[in-house]
């Protein structure tokens, strides 16, 4: 049974719409309705495009590095929104810590309430 805080793979696009690779997300939150979907936010190895406050980054020393079931240190980009079938998210390769869930769920909250 899928839930917030875990993490799966998903083949999601690029901005641009040009296929995309498959990557991690987090799974967020279950959307409200008649259907099994996903709110999800996807990782990126690429560091750099962190934004700094808002986004976070999961680094090896982090206690739930091992936990999430990803290779190496990543960005969890928290803009970086999806709404997916439950059918496309295989089964979790891991978690993240609850409380950072609620932190991310926090900084998305808050971005939404200031737009």
């Amino acid at each position: 049974m899928k839930r917030a805080g875990q993490v799966a793979l998903l083949r999601l696009p690029n901005a641009d719409l040009a296929p995309g690779k498959l990557r991690p997300v987090l799974l967020l939150a279950s959307v409200p309705g008649p259907y099994d979907d996903w709110l999800v936010c996807m990782f990126s190895t690429q560091l750099h495009q962190e934004i700094v406050g808002f986004d976070e980054v999961i680094a090896e020393n982090a206690d739930d590095f091992e936990s999430a079931g990803i290779q190496t240190p990543s960005v969890i980009r928290i803009a970086r929104l999806a709404v997916v079938s439950s059918d496309l998210l295989p089964g979790p390769i891991g978690e993240i810590a609850p409380e950072r869930l609620q932190r991310i769920r926090g900084k998305l909250v808050h971005w939404l309430q200031s737009s």
